[in-house]
C-alpha cells in the first residue's frame, strides 16, 4: 500500500545567473551538492555525499544542523539524466521503495545570458512558512542561487 500521494505537490523556480552547464554540475557534481544541498544553518560534509548520476544510480548527502548536531541522512535514485536540461530522482530515505518516494524533477532553460530552473516536488503537499520541506528546499535554492553567484 502507498503512503506518498504523488498528487501532492508543490513547484519553486529561479532565474539564475549562471549557464544551465553550471547549474547541472550544481546538482551532479558531490564538491558542489556538498556546498550548497541543505537550508541556512545547516552543512553537508563532502566526505558524506556520494553519487552516481545514472539512470538507476544511487545518490546519498547528509545534512547536519550546525547548532543542534542532528543529522539526516537523505538519497534516492536517478530516474531520469538529461545533461544541462533535466534532472528526475526520488528523494527520501536512502533504500526507501522508490515506487514509495517523492520524487524531484529539476528542469533547466536557457535564459538570457542565465538560467531558467524550475524545481517539482511530487509526494509532499508543501507550502510556504511549513518550517519543513516546502521552507527546506526553497532556502536550499536561496543556498544554490548564492553558490552560482
Amino acid at each position: 500500500m502507498s503512503s506518498t500521494d504523488m498528487t501532492q505537490s508543490f513547484t519553486l523556480t529561479r532565474t539564475l545567473d549562471a549557464t544551465p552547464e553550471q547549474v547541472w554540475h550544481a546538482w551532479t557534481d558531490p564538491d558542489a551538492i556538498a556546498d550548497w544541498w541543505h537550508p541556512r544553518n545547516t552543512s553537508t560534509p563532502r566526505d558524506e555525499v556520494e553519487v552516481d548520476v545514472r539512470v538507476g544510480g544511487h545518490y546519498t548527502y547528509t545534512m547536519v544542523n550546525d547548532d543542534t548536531g542532528e543529522r539526516v541522512v537523505t538519497g534516492g535514485v536517478y530516474q531520469e539524466v538529461s545533461p544541462v536540461e533535466r534532472l528526475v530522482f526520488t528523494w527520501g530515505e536512502p533504500g526507501s521503495d522508490p515506487e514509495d518516494t517523492p520524487i524531484v524533477t529539476v528542469t533547466l532553460e536557457p535564459s538570457g545570458g542565465g538560467t531558467h530552473m524550475t524545481f517539482e516536488l511530487h509526494g509532499f503537499a508543501g507550502q510556504p512558512g511549513d518550517g519543513f520541506v516546502y521552507d527546506g528546499w526553497d532556502e536550499a535554492l536561496d543556498v544554490l542561487e548564492e553558490y552560482l553567484a
